[in-house]
């Protein structure tokens, strides 16, 4: 077991053992824990009961969180015709057709976040959907990332939206703000992301829905948060 940092060991030392905090209570704590010289990210873990090796238990969107993630997403378009000038006028970083997917392939090229196709590209997109895949950069309507609304599905990526999927543990892992954030707006965040993923529950779930929820920021001690008292 790799030996935990002295910075680390002070940080957890904040935060009792076997507690269950407020959302408010347990930000303060990662505030007052954070030693960092860098802005390290906000992250929130939810243990649900899903079975995700059922189609009717899957769990995957995307939403604008309320003030932001603070980090800026690069935004690849995948598309053709006049959709170029759409996507280049909205504000995306890279956009094209086939050649950049060529890139993608012949060049293992990944300097972007987050890929927006409209529908018409989808077939040459998932001829990469080995690459893609694992790396949660396939476009997916469910997310907002094939459409032909470029305009729209970019300007919310800017703005700070962020996607979140079950994974095969039946865990959600997401960023939601920075810790330089006010605590105010990392709770406000919270709660939004937390609203959200209660509401996807799938009718097909049974038992506890929210088992754990855990706020940590990247180098950070994780935090558990009272459930029953978030809305």
């Amino acid at each position: 077991m790799a030996k935990k940092s002295k910075r680390y060991n002070e940080a957890a030392a904040l935060v009792e053992k076997g507690r269950l905090y407020d959302i408010q209570d347990a930000v303060e704590i990662l505030k007052n824990a954070t030693k960092t010289k860098f802005d390290e990210t906000v992250e929130v873990a939810f243990r649900l009961g899903v079975d995700p090796r059922h189609a009717d238990q899957q769990i995957r969107a995307a939403m604008v969180l309320p003030n932001g993630t603070g980090k800026t997403q690069k935004v690849l378009v995948i598309t053709q015709g006049e959709k170029v000038k759409e996507a280049q006028e909205a504000g995306a970083d890279y956009v094209g057709g086939k050649e950049l997917l060529e890139k993608i392939q012949n060049e293992n090229w990944f300097d972007f976040d987050v890929i927006v196709a409209t529908p018409d590209m989808m077939a040459e997109l998932g001829k990469l959907g080995r690459v893609l895949g694992p790396k949660g950069l396939m476009p997916n309507p469910k997310t907002g990332t094939v459409t032909m609304d470029l305009k729209k599905a970019i300007s919310e990526i800017k703005a700070g939206k962020v996607e979140y999927r079950v994974d095969k543990e039946g865990n959600i892992h997401v960023g939601i703000a920075k810790i330089s954030f006010d605590q105010a707006a990392i709770v406000e965040n919270f709660k939004a992301i937390f609203e959200a993923i209660l509401k996807a529950k799938p009718s097909a779930a049974k038992g506890t829905y929210m088992k754990n929820v855990v706020i940590t920021t990247t180098m950070g001690p994780g935090v558990k948060v009272n459930t029953e008292t978030v809305l």
